[in-house]
């Protein structure tokens, strides 16, 4: 296309780039570029010109972030600002100009463990538990959102509890069983010769033996 290589450009790169491609480009406002197609360009027609523009100017960054859509701004009466924002990029939008970012915070847990570490990101487990529970009504005691937060980082990374998390945290055949896809996990302990020591809650409720408890 005609801007191709465009994305993440300044506007006076843009405004280059265009020029070079032999656009007719006229400043607008500071927010918007004119863009002319030439009457005798030698080249396609004017047509097909203007629809592959239709296409790539909506994808040329301007000023900004190119993983965030779209950023309210929401303004308190104490006169701080708060700024939602719909996208990705935590690690930038911390570094922007004016933002604070000991204060910035996200709901994507991935993100937060690749940007700040482990021990954040177990941190933002507990918070988004806790504040999808409350708008619901519903609470929970403290000490079983830590416990949940920490079966699910103690490994080093955040794993999900669902059977590709728990495979990674446990080796016990029976658990595994006990979860999701029990034929697939059985066939799979069997086509490998597995054993299992028979230790766990689930384990042994399983096979009709005392639970390993006090």
């Amino acid at each position: 296309s005609i801007l191709r290589g465009a994305r993440g450009q300044t506007r006076p790169q843009v405004l280059r780039s265009l020029k070079e491609c032999h656009v007719k480009v006229k400043r607008g406002s500071k927010s918007k570029l004119r863009v002319y197609v030439p009457e005798k360009s030698g080249g396609p027609p004017v047509y097909f010109v203007m629809q592959s523009l239709k296409v790539a100017l909506p994808d040329v960054i301007v000023q900004g972030i190119h993983t965030v859509n779209r950023a309210v701004i929401n303004e308190e009466k104490d006169g701080i600002v708060h700024l939602l924002v719909e996208g990705y990029g935590l690690a930038e939008v911390m570094g922007s100009p004016g933002v604070d970012g000991l204060k910035t915070t996200t709901n994507h847990i991935i993100e937060v463990e690749q940007t700040l570490g482990i021990e954040a990101a177990r941190t933002q487990i507990s918070a988004e538990i806790s504040y999808i529970m409350k708008a619901y009504g519903i609470g929970i005691d403290p000490r079983h959102l830590l416990l949940l937060s920490d079966t699910m980082t103690f490994k080093g990374e955040v794993l999900g509890i669902n059977r590709y998390g728990l495979s990674k945290m446990r080796e016990s055949v029976l658990m595994l069983t006990s979860f999701e896809r029990p034929t697939d996990h059985l066939f799979d302990a069997a086509a490998h010769s597995r054993t299992d020591a028979i230790v766990g809650v689930s384990e042994s409720i399983i096979m009709g033996v005392p639970i390993p408890l006090g």
